[in-house]
């Protein structure tokens, strides 16, 4: 059991990407063939917020408010009220994520680019920690250090597809 809630809690970033892409691959498979390629990068777009934002922030802020004394010593931290903000700060994200699944472009880079920035910077957080005090545990130096990094770079990836994609249909598309 133990095993099991430590893989859950060092990889739900990697576990909600994953599931992400399971959604996107079910919406892709029903849709009508052939697929436009416009429509794989939506839902890729789509269930990205969903899930790598909306529900790995939920559970974040779910963790850090709830549990903050484990995930404080998960991460080698002390606990401290400081565990309280992240998580809220990680509400407010995944509330803006779970918006963005189904609006227009200014909600969802607004999705993406704020979770990365408190991504970004806390991976550095992390890299600092590992550079000046040696914390190699498994919530500073795992795979949350990696997905820090990640998320906000395939957030920006695919929200530069769909629109570039999305663009180029509506500049070949019939004038109303």
């Amino acid at each position: 059991m133990r095993t099991a809630l430590f893989l859950l809690l060092g990889n739900f970033t990697v576990t909600c990407f994953v599931l992400g892409l399971v959604a996107s691959g079910i919406a892709i498979a029903r849709h009508p063939r052939p697929v436009p390629r416009p429509y794989v990068y939506e839902q890729l777009l789509r269930w990205f917020l969903f899930f790598s934002i909306g529900v790995s922030m939920l559970f974040n802020a779910f963790m850090h408010v709830v549990f903050h004394e484990m995930i404080a010593r998960l991460i080698g931290w002390d606990d401290s009220p400081f565990q309280i903000e992240v998580g809220l700060a990680s509400l407010g994200f995944a509330v803006v994520g779970f918006i963005a699944w189904r609006r227009g472009w200014e909600v969802r880079l607004a999705a993406i680019a704020g979770p990365a920035c408190f991504l970004v910077g806390a991976g550095i957080g992390h890299v600092y920690q590992i550079l000046t005090t040696h914390n190699m545990a498994p919530g500073n130096a795992g795979t949350i250090l990696y997905t820090d990094f990640l998320i906000p770079a395939i957030g920006f990836a695919l929200l530069w597809l769909a629109y570039r994609s999305d663009a180029k249909g509506r500049a070949s598309a019939p004038a109303d």
